[in-house]
This record gives structure tokens, C-alpha cells and sequence, in this order.
């Protein structure tokens, strides 16, 4: 049987990553979980208005996705709590910038996106971020043939429903492919 639940959200679980931006010339990381992939190359964050993270992407027109694995959770939670304003949450990490200068990496993550910025969407009382990715980091160890392996990431994720981190199960099917099995149904 079927209960309702009202409207709830659960397209969670969802990446915990680490954005990256320049505030008046220092980088600043904040954790955000509403990531979003438009296509390939193009990417959506949902950042609350009040955050500090919002003045660095809008003055530099930057900003990078910066993906930590379970063993950085802590310090991921942490650019969560507290305020890029009050504490200099950029001396947690190793930072590094790429072929746009002005979007921080941090070099304990696995995975790094360097993205520019496309368009800005004023949402209630957040901002949508669509950006552009033109370069994406990865540590070797972190590939298989070339790819970036989630199995290696070990990313953390996120899930709203109960306020918890995840990790990443396996790989059970292959995408475009465990459909043509079906008959159909004519």
C-alpha cells in the first residue's frame, strides 16, 4: 500500500562537494549538496543568498566543484557549519588553481571542476549558479582506462531526508545497455 507523505523531496542521495571561490582576493570553500548536472559540460549549484560563498562567484565569475571523499568528511562538514566571513576555511586544505586563475581546488580532493560562469538565477532566497566546466582535475589513482572511478573516489554523499552521509554502494548494471533485456511488451 501506498502512503503519502507530502511534499518531499527524495532525490537524494546527492554528492557532498566542496565549492570553490575567490572573495576579495582569498579563496573560500563552502559544502554544497544541491548539485545539479544540466548536460556534459554545464553544471547547476543552489547556494543560499545569506552564504559568503555568493560574493566570490559573482565578483570573479568563477567558482570550482570540488568532489572529497569519506575520509575528508569532517572537514567537509565543518565548510558547512561555519562561515567563510568568520574563519578562514581555506587554511584547511591545500589550494591550487588551474587555467581560469580565480576558482580555488583543493588538492586533497580527488576530483577538481573548474567552471566559469553562465548565468545566475534568482531563486526565493537562493541563487542557481550554471556554470561551465573547462577543466577537470582528477588523482591517478582515482582512474580506471581513463575515466574517473567512483569506486576509488569514494565520494560522500548526502541525504536530506534524515541529515546523513552515505557511501557509495556498487556498480550492479551497465547504462543503455540492462534495457535491451526487456521484450516488449506489444
Amino acid at each position: 500500500m501506498k502512503v503519502t507523505l507530502g511534499a518531499k523531496n527524495c532525490l537524494y542521495p546527492t554528492p557532498s562537494t566542496l565549492v570553490g571561490a575567490n572573495i576579495h582576493g582569498k579563496p573560500n570553500y563552502i559544502t554544497v549538496a544541491h548539485v545539479g548536472i544540466m548536460n556534459q559540460v554545464y553544471i547547476s549549484l543552489s547556494i543560499a543568498k545569506r552564504r559568503y560563498t555568493n560574493a566570490g562567484i559573482l565578483e570573479n565569475q568563477t567558482f570550482s566543484v570540488n568532489i572529497p571523499s569519506v575520509g575528508m568528511v569532517e572537514k567537509t562538514d565543518y565548510c558547512g557549519l561555519v562561515s567563510g566571513k568568520d574563519i578562514d576555511k581555506a587554511k584547511l586544505f591545500e589550494t591550487f588553481y588551474g587555467k581560469l586563475e580565480t576558482a580555488p581546488m583543493i588538492k586533497e580532493c580527488p576530483v577538481n571542476m573548474e567552471c566559469r560562469l553562465i548565468q545566475t538565477i534568482d531563486f526565493q532566497e537562493r541563487n542557481i549558479f550554471i556554470g561551465e566546466i573547462v577543466e577537470t582535475y582528477s588523482d591517478d589513482e582515482c582512474l580506471t582506462e581513463d575515466v574517473v572511478d567512483l569506486s576509488k573516489v569514494q565520494p560522500i554523499l548526502f541525504v536530506m531526508i534524515n541529515r546523513s552521509y552515505w557511501k557509495l554502494g556498487q556498480q550492479f548494471a551497465k547504462a543503455w545497455s540492462i534495457g535491451k533485456n526487456v521484450k516488449s511488451p506489444d
